[in-house]
This record gives structure tokens, C-alpha cells and sequence, in this order.
């Protein structure tokens, strides 16, 4: 496995993702019927769609978004040093987007692009049960490739996270192994978030060729990895994530979370909270995982890390953390 210590390392954690404007709000069963929309998946969407369901929200919330960008926000909010890779438009989401970023210490080199689509958005509506189902406008997100990825940016960041997400267009899949080679190049880590079961099944080989070859850390939760090996059972791909020999973070919800590493499983529990809203919960579980991972802490305190922000974020509406996570984690 590469360095997964900061070892003098400018940035913690360096995210890679689709750069999108969340936009959030209530929503009940008969209005995602109504839309045809399959309850807690993410669904791609064109720019009718997402024009004609933006319109129809009511007292919906914006806020800068994207999994990844999420996943460096709460990490710098514990501390971390963070930067993040990702296009967006040369039009006002976009300058907001960038201005939200380094607003909270994030750093955030890449060129805008102009002419193009615009900045992304993902609709989320939320049940009262607190489930998110999103749809999601990838816009200028599509044109990220390999000379988007700031090669000094890769080389001084101890871990390069890859959201699973962007892997849809082929110039995305050739930026991440670009990535991955710079980093390891540098005796850098790598991370990959397999981000929701749908991706999986579009991209289930590519994303194993990945983790066996480009990645060191991975983060999943349960229906990913059941999606990833073709099981149907945990403790099957918990041995199957072992077999890989990667230092693994299954998430598992209210079972809380499996670490699978250095020959170890370890069961944590999750940190107790009132469900609001699960938007942003992987994303955070991995924030803390690796702001903790950074201070070369002990693998269980990495997975409490990781519970105690997951519970954070889905305590409130939006998955941006509202609460001192410090405090929280006891940093």
C-alpha cells in the first residue's frame, strides 16, 4: 500500500468530483410517483428535467454540493487540510460554487469552463422518513478529464479521493488513473468512493480493475459492496474486501460500520442521532475516516470519526456540517 500518513503532505485529502449545486428540499411519496422518480436512488437527468423539477420545488435550500466537495468540506471543518478538483461553469452557480469552497480553506485550482454547459445541480427531495432521492444535471461536470487534474495538487496531498460518481464519461475514468498514477508517483494515496450501488452496476468491472489497481483505501456501503462482488451477504464481501488486500470502510447505516485492514474487521457502532435527512451521510462518514486517518490514528478511532460526522450530517437538511465537528469527535 502507498503512504497513507501525511508525511509532510500540503493537503490531507485532495477530492476529485462531480462539482454540482445542491439544491434540497421536503417532499412527499406521491410527489416522487408523480415524477416517476425510484425512491433513494440518484438518477441522471437532461436539462428539461431538471429546469421542470427545479420549478416545482417549494422552500428548497442551495447550497454548494457534490459528493466529494461535501467529503472535503466536513474534513476541513475537523481540521484537515483539503483541496478539491472539479469543473464548473463560468456563470454565477459556478463562482458561487468556488467562492463556497475557499470560504472554508478548501483549495480549489480548477478553470472554470466557458462556453459550455452550465454549472451542475442535484435535486434532492427528501421524505419524511429522512430517505434523499436525487436527480442530478451533470452540466459542465462531464467535461472534467486528465487536464483538469492538477498534477501539483495530486503530489502533495496524502490521499487523492475519487468520487465514484464521476465515472460515468470516459475522459473521467482516464483523469482518475492519471490521478492515481501521480499520486502513487509520489508515494501518495489513493481512495475511491463507489458512491451508490446504481454506479456499480454501470461500472462494476472497471471499478474492481480500479481498486486492484489504483486504489488503497476504499469506501462503500453495504448495497455497493453487494453490488461490487454479487453477493448477498456482508460477511461475503467483507471477506471478498479482504481478499484485496485495501484498507475498507463499509458503511451500514443504522448497524453503524466495518473496517476491513491489516488483517483486522472491526465492528463500529453508529453514533446515535435523530434522522433528518440522509443526504451527505457516506460523504461525511468518509470525511471523518480521513481527517482521523490523517493523525495516523488507530483504525477503530478512524470509524468513530467517520460515525459521529455521518450522524451529524443527517441530523439536519443538507449534508454541509452545521454543528463544531471537532467538538463532536473530541479533536
Amino acid at each position: 500500500m502507498a503512504q497513507t500518513g501525511t508525511g509532510g503532505a500540503a493537503l490531507d485529502v485532495l477530492g476529485i468530483g462531480n462539482a454540482i449545486v445542491d439544491v434540497v428540499a421536503s417532499a412527499t411519496e406521491a410527489t416522487l410517483a408523480e415524477w416517476g422518480m425510484a425512491k433513494g436512488a440518484m438518477a441522471l437527468i437532461d436539462t428539461a428535467r431538471a429546469e421542470a423539477i427545479h420549478a416545482s420545488l417549494t422552500a428548497s435550500v442551495q447550497t454548494g454540493g457534490g459528493s466529494a466537495a461535501n467529503t472535503c468540506a466536513a474534513a476541513a471543518s475537523l481540521g484537515a487540510k483539503a483541496g478539491y478538483l472539479g469543473k464548473v461553469a463560468d456563470d454565477e452557480p459556478g463562482r458561487a460554487f468556488a467562492a463556497d469552497l475557499k470560504a472554508l480553506g478548501i483549495r480549489f485550482p480548477t478553470a472554470p469552463l466557458k462556453g459550455g454547459d452550465p454549472t451542475a445541480r442535484c435535486l434532492i427531495l427528501v421524505t419524511p422518513d429522512g430517505q434523499r432521492t436525487m436527480n442530478t444535471y451533470l452540466g459542465a461536470c462531464v467535461a472534467f478529464g486528465e487536464a483538469d487534474v492538477d498534477k501539483a495538487a495530486v503530489e502533495s496531498a496524502a490521499v487523492t479521493y475519487l468520487e465514484g460518481y464521476l465515472f460515468d464519461p470516459p475522459a473521467a475514468q482516464a483523469a482518475f488513473r492519471h490521478a492515481a498514477a501521480i499520486a502513487h508517483g509520489a508515494g501518495r494515496a489513493v481512495a475511491l468512493t463507489l458512491s451508490d450501488a446504481f454506479c456499480v452496476g454501470r461500472h462494476r468491472t472497471a471499478f474492481l480493475d480500479l481498486i486492484t489497481r489504483d486504489c488503497d483505501i476504499v469506501f462503500a456501503n453495504e448495497d455497493e459492496a453487494l453490488s461490487l462482488f454479487q453477493v448477498n451477504d456482508v460477511d461475503e464481501a467483507t471477506r471478498a474486501f479482504a481478499a484485496t488486500g485495501k484498507l475498507v470502510a463499509l458503511t451500514r447505516s443504522e448497524k453503524g460500520s466495518r473496517i476491513i485492514g491489516g488483517g483486522e474487521v472491526i465492528d463500529m457502532p453508529a453514533a446515535p442521532t435523530t434522522v433528518i435527512d440522509t443526504t451527505g451521510a457516506g460523504d461525511a462518514y468518509a470525511a471523518g475516516f480521513l481527517a482521523a486517518h490523517a493523525k495516523a490514528l488507530p483504525l477503530a478511532e478512524c470509524g468513530r470519526w467517520g460515525s459521529v460526522a455521518a450522524s451529524e450530517a443527517i441530523s439536519h437538511f443538507g449534508a454541509r456540517p452545521q454543528a463544531d465537528l471537532k467538538a463532536l469527535v473530541g479533536a
